[in-house]
C-alpha cells in the first residue's frame, strides 16, 4: 500500500538527537502477545505425532501463533502488518521479541540467538532419489527495521539417529527488498528418516547507541512466508499453484477505523465508505478465473445484513490485483448504543486450491471513541532531542453531534528499563482553522501506562465531562526531552490530521501512520468496563516531604508482599532508586529536586506520589 513507509528513521537510532523532531523507533514489546489469552509457553519436548508428507504452511491462519499441529515452538508473530510483500495473506515475522512479547533477556549490542520456529517430526522415510525438496520465501525487514550485517536468519536440519542439527541455509542481513525464493534438496541419507525436523533461526543485535535506553527497540527483522516440504520436486519448483488474498480488510468507513455508533448513525451518508478494497494475487504462471463474494453480518443481532457477489473474473499470473467491491449498503442495527459487524470476504478457486487463504474477515467495531489507528502497534512515536521539553503533539477528531468527551486511551509501549516511565500533561485543545487552537482542558503529570487489558490503550479518564462538538484535538505535552514512545500504526493513516508543537508554533506531523490515541464520547464510563486511571496517592502515604534524608512509608488497607517494591523517577522520566518495599527509604544519596515514587505490589503499580528532597 501506497501508505506504507519503513517504521525506521534509521539514522536517528544511531545517533543522538541534536535538534528537536518527532521520531519513530522500535518496539519494546508486543502488547499482542502479552496477553494471557493469546501467548502461549513454548511447547517443549517432541509430539509424540509424525507429520506425514506433504507440509504446506503460509501463515494464513487468524492467528498470532504458529499452528501448533505443524510447529513444535511458540516464539515467532504471525501477522499481517509487517509486511506489504507477501504472496498471501499473513507472514511469519522473526525479531528480538519472545513469545511473551518481551525484550529477550539476552538481548544485548553483540549478536544474539533470538527467535526460532522449529517443526513437529516429519516422516521423511524415503528412498534417495525422491526428489524432495524444501521451500520457503523470505524477507529482510519488510515494513520495519532491516537486519544489519552482522545479523542472520539460518535454516537447519535435523538428523534423526544422530540427534544432531546441521545448518544448511544463512542469509546475513543486507539491504533489500521484496521476498526471495529459497528451494533446497533434501537428499542426505541422515535426513530421510522417520523423525526428521527443520527449524528457522534468527540472529540480532541491538543497536549500541545506548544514550538513551528508550530508543533500543524491536529490530533486526526477517519475514518468512509460503514453507513447503514435498516429493516430486525440481529446483525450478518455485511456482505456487495459488490464487490468495494478499492483505487484510480495512475499516469500511471514509475517515476512522472505529467511531461511536451514535456519531455515525448521524454521518451515515458521509462516513460510509461506498466499496469494500481487497488485494489478491495470482502466484501461478497461468490465467486463473475466480468468483468474489462478500457478506456483512450483524455480530449482536446474528443476522446477515448484507451480501453480494461481484461475480467471476480471470486474473494475469503473478499479478497483485486491488480490487474495490461496490457497496451498496449503510451499517444499520436496532441497537441504540454500539454495534458489531463481522465483514467476510472470499474466492472461489480452483479445487487444487489451498483454501486457507481465499477468506478474508474484519471486524467493523462501533463503540464509543474514535480510532485511526488499527490496535496494531508497530512502533513507537514521540519528539525528541534538544529543545522538545514542553513539545506537544495534537490529533484531530470531529465530533459530529454536541456529546461528551469523558477519557483518552493511549497507548504507550513498554520501553526497555522503563526508559519512558515519565509524566506528562494530557491536553484538550479546541480548532484554529484546522490546527489546534485554544486549550480547552488540561490534566497535569500524568504517567505514562503501558496498557494490558484493552488492546494495550490505557484509559485516562477527566474528572469531569468536557463537551464538544466539530473539531476539536487531543495528545500531550511533555515536559523533558526524551519522547513518551506512543504506540504507532504504520498501516493506517490519519490523513494530515496529526500536529506537534515546537519552537512557539505547530506543525503537520511529517509521518505517515497513525499514533494510537482515541477520544472517549458519550454517557459517564460504567465501573468495571475499563481500569481506571491509578494515580492512587492516598493508597499509598510518605511523610515528611519536603524531606531531607529518609521518609517513611506505608500502604494504606494493602497486606504487604514479597513482590512489593518502591521506584524512584527523577522529572526526566529516569528511574534513580529501585528497592524492595521498605517503611523507611533512605533518599540521601538523591540530589536536591522533585521525583516521583511510584509503589508496585504483585506487578501492578498501586501509587505515585510526588516527593521533593530538599538540605
Amino acid at each position: 500500500m501506497a501508505r506504507r513507509i519503513l517504521l525506521y528513521l534509521a539514522f536517528l537510532l544511531f545517533t543522538p538527537a541534536l535538534f528537536s523532531q518527532e521520531v519513530i523507533t522500535g518496539l519494546q514489546s508486543n502488547i499482542m502477545l502479552q496477553s494471557p489469552n493469546l501467548s502461549k509457553p513454548e511447547v517443549k519436548g517432541l509430539s509424540a505425532d509424525t507429520l506425514s508428507l506433504p507440509f504446506f504452511d503460509d501463515f494464513s491462519r487468524n492467528s498470532i501463533s504458529p499452528d501448533q499441529g505443524k510447529w513444535s515452538d511458540n516464539f515467532i508473530f504471525i501477522n499481517d502488518t509487517y509486511s506489504s510483500a507477501q504472496i498471501t495473506k499473513g507472514v511469519a515475522t522473526f525479531d528480538v521479541l519472545d513469545n511473551y512479547g518481551n525484550l529477550y533477556e539476552t538481548a544485548s549490542p553483540s549478536v544474539f540467538a533470538a527467535d526460532r520456529l522449529t517443526s513437529k517430526p516429519v516422516d521423511l522415510n524415503f528412498a534417495p532419489g525422491s526428489a524432495i525438496y524444501f521451500s520457503f520465501l523470505y524477507e529482510a525487514g519488510g515494513l520495519s527495521d532491516p537486519p544489519e550485517a552482522n545479523d542472520s536468519l539460518t535454516l537447519q536440519f535435523y538428523a534423526p539417529a544422530e540427534r544432531t542439527w546441521y545448518s544448511v541455509w544463512r542469509m546475513a542481513g543486507k539491504p533489500e527488498t521484496g521476498f526471495r525464493n529459497v528451494i533446497i534438496p533434501v537428499d542426505q541419507p541422515r535426513f530421510l528418516r522417520k523423525g526428521f525436523r527443520f527449524r528457522f533461526m534468527n540472529y540480532a543485535s541491538l543497536s549500541r547507541n545506548l544514550n538513551d535506553p528508550s530508543m533500543l527497540g524491536n529490530c533486526d527483522i526477517w519475514n518468512i512466508d509460503y514453507v513447503r516440504l514435498n516429493t516430486g520436486r525440481s529446483p525450478s519448483d518455485t511456482i505456487s499453484n495459488d490464487v490468495a488474498f494478499r492483505l487484510p480488510l480495512r475499516s469500511l468507513l471514509q475517515d476512522y477505523e472505529s467511531m461511536p455508533w451514535k456519531q455515525f448513525l448521524q454521518v451515515y451518508l458521509q462516513e460510509m465508505g461506498g466499496y469494500i478494497p481487497v488485494n489478491y494475487r495470482n502466484n501461478d504462471v497461468i490465467v486463473r478465473n475466480v468468483t468474489r463474494d462478500f457478506e456483512i453480518r450483524d455480530v449482536y443481532q446474528n443476522v446477515k445484513s448484507h451480501s453480494f457477489t461481484a461475480g467471476a473474473v480471470n486474473v494475469d499470473p503473478q499479478v497483485n490485483t486491488n480490487y474495490d467491491a461496490s457497496l451498496i449498503y449503510t451499517f444499520g442495527s436496532s441497537n441504540p448504543d454500539s454495534a458489531l459487524f463481522k465483514i467476510t470476504c472470499s474466492l472461489k478457486t480452483d479445487e487444487f486450491d489451498p483454501k486457507v487463504n481465499d477468506t478474508l474477515v474484519y471486524y467493523q467495531v462501533f463503540s464509543n471513541y474514535f480510532a485511526y489507528d488499527d490496535g496494531s502497534s508497530e512502533g513507537g512515536y514521540g519528539i525528541n532531542g534538544l529543545g522538545s521539553r514542553n513539545a506537544m503533539f495534537a490529533c484531530r477528531f470531529k465530533s459530529f453531534i454536541p456529546d461528551s468527551l469523558r477519557a483518552v486511551r493511549i497507548c504507550f509501549n513498554d520501553s526497555y528499563l522503563d526508559a519512558n516511565q515519565r509524566m506528562f500533561d494530557l491536553m484538550i485543545w479546541s480548532d484554529n482553522n484546522g490546527t489546534p487552537g485554544n486549550l480547552l482542558y488540561s490534566i497535569e503529570e500524568e504517567m505514562v501506562e503501558a496498557g494490558s487489558r484493552i488492546n494495550g490503550f490505557y484509559t485516562y479518564r477527566l474528572p469531569i465531562a468536557l463537551p464538544v462538538n466539530g473539531n476539536f484535538y487531543v495528545g500531550w505535552k511533555q515536559r523533558s526531552e526524551t519522547f513518551l514512545n506512543a504506540g504507532y500504526d504504520i498501516n493506517t493513516s490519519p490523513k494530515d490530521r496529526q500536529f506537534y508543537w515546537l519552537n512557539g508554533s505547530w506543525n503537520p506531523s511529517q509521518v505517515n501512520g497513525a499514533v494510537m490515541i482515541r477520544p472517549v464520547l458519550g454517557s459517564k464510563l460504567l465501573t468495571g468496563i475499563e481500569k481506571d486511571q491509578e494515580i492512587l496517592s492516598g493508597k499509598v502515604k510518605i511523610w515528611p516531604n519536603p524531606a531531607k534524608d529518609q521518609i517513611r512509608m506505608n500502604i494504606n488497607e494493602r497486606p504487604y508482599s514479597s513482590s512489593a517494591f518502591i521506584s524512584v523517577i527523577d522529572m526526566s522520566g529516569h528511574e534513580v532508586m529501585k528497592v524492595p518495599f521498605t517503611e523507611t527509604l533512605d533518599i540521601s544519596r538523591l540530589s536536591n529536586g522533585v521525583y516521583i515514587v511510584v509503589t508496585v505490589v504483585d506487578g501492578r503499580r498501586i501509587g505515585y506520589n510526588r516527593l521533593i528532597k530538599s538540605r
